[in-house]
């Protein structure tokens, strides 16, 4: 086990005293979040550490993400656990997150919404589940459960691991709460060099460099009823689309497709917000400049006169991806950090992205070295990249298959991480075998 301190610094120590005494107002910080539609009302018990389920014999991997791309990026891992017959608890604090693990995942998985941080809700969880490893993907890190868990002999491990440059920042301004956590970790398997190096500046004990578990997701599945539907209702336009993208970005996207119209008739922009609750902002801005919009949302159909398309619904940018083979991934062209390109490369898109790409990276600055990826700066480069793009097919192909080659290629992130974890496996495998025999 990794070591661990006695004494707790006073952060830690004052957190731990808060997150008690606060305890009791949970009830109605929940009643607000479920007001707010970020709760699921039939599971709110699993929010106070109470398990809705019984849990099953042998061996139990916990796997923990906070929200979507956390989980989505462990699908294949999980799925090695459950092929090894290993019966596997995911936790996540999202509702979305939570409608995607019943649709994504394996039947037998099962899923709970993460308790909140107080020590008794703790408590009651790990009385509940009694994990056998637990597996905390990128840096979700909860003091509460992360002390109980290590002082109940879990074994604890960050998979996938990443720490961006804001929280790089942010942890080491209280170096020594960020050495004690991550001192609770045996071991952490980063997705890079950096940040494994950052890890270990932070105090974390053992860190390898396994790689991006979510190069190795696989493609998301398509309902081909709602594919065909739309390539009916499209034709063959020319389409080009802008996925997950925030606040600015609509703008720059509407004003490309705006120039770019008179050149390309009949040209639809399929615009496919972060978050879905923006879609009639989106609209709106659309209708005040001219270009005529429809909302999925509303099971709105792009007709013929439908200049922008917005897919303000959840679950089916991959459909998007294959509709539209000029994609901008959104969160890049304002200060966000950008989104991940992955999913669109996989399907056959030829990707745009802003400056603004610090969650991803490595995985940009490869693809851009591949010329599988193509910089815009600006909604002037936007309008004449697209532009460029739609006026030749060839170069938009060379861009998509180099995109796809150099996913491929910086793909194994799975196995690396796998073989990291065989060792607990093991020995979580022979102490049921001792203590049955």
């Amino acid at each position: 086990m990794a070591a661990v301190k006695r004494r707790l610094p006073m952060t830690l120590r004052a957190y731990r005293l808060i997150s008690a005494v606060m305890t009791p107002l949970a009830p109605a910080w929940l009643a607000y979040r479920l007001k707010r539609g970020k709760e699921n009302p039939a599971r709110v018990i699993e929010r106070r550490g109470e398990a809705a389920m019984d849990r099953p014999d042998g061996p139990l991997i916990w796997v923990h993400g906070a929200s979507v791309g956390e989980l989505m990026a462990v699908l294949p891992l999980v799925e090695r656990l459950r092929a090894m017959d290993l019966s596997v608890l995911i936790t996540s604090g999202t509702v979305t997150s939570a409608n995607v693990a019943r649709e994504r995942f394996p039947p037998d998985v099962i899923h709970q919404f993460i308790p909140l941080d107080t020590p008794r809700f703790v408590a009651r969880f790990l009385n509940s589940w009694q994990p056998d490893l637990a597996l905390f993907t990128e840096s979700d890190i909860w003091p509460n459960l992360i002390m109980a868990s290590a002082k109940r002999r879990i074994p604890l491990i960050i998979v996938n691991g990443r720490v961006s440059e804001r929280s790089f920042r942010r942890w080491r301004a209280f170096h020594g709460t960020a050495k004690v956590l991550l001192g609770r970790f045996e071991l952490c398997l980063a997705q890079s060099g950096l940040d494994a190096n950052r890890f270990t500046q932070l105090g974390a004990p053992q860190v390898d460099v396994t790689g991006n578990l979510k190069l190795d997701v696989p493609a998301p599945p398509i309902d081909n009823d709602k594919l065909k539907m739309l390539k009916d209702t499209i034709g063959d336009r020319p389409v080009v689309a802008a996925a997950s993208t925030h606040p600015g970005e609509e703008i720059a996207m509407i004003e490309a497709h705006r120039r770019l119209r008179s050149s390309f008739p009949g040209l639809l922009t399929i615009i496919v917000p972060r978050h879905p609750q923006r879609g009639r902002d989106i609209y709106n801005l659309a209708e005040r400049a001219g270009q005529a919009p429809a909302l999925r949302s509303q099971r709105q159909l792009p007709g013929q006169h439908t200049q922008i398309y917005i897919a303000d619904t959840m679950g089916e940018l991959g459909l998007i991806y294959w509709l539209a083979p000029i994609v901008l991934v959104g969160g890049s062209l304002v200060e966000h950090g950008g989104q991940n390109p992955i999913e669109a490369v996989k399907l056959g898109a030829a990707v745009l992205h802003g400056p603004h790409i610090e969650n991803f990276a490595e995985i940009y600055a490869a693809l851009d070295a591949a010329h599988g990826a193509a910089e815009v700066l600006n909604p002037d480069d936007l309008t004449m990249c697209i532009g460029n793009w739609l006026k030749n097919p060839a170069a938009r192909k060379s861009t998509i298959e180099a995109g796809q080659k150099t996913v491929a290629r910086l793909g194994g992130a799975l196995d690396r991480t796998v073989a990291a974890l065989e060792p607990y496996l093991l020995q979580i495998r022979l102490e049921y075998r001792l203590a049955n025999a």
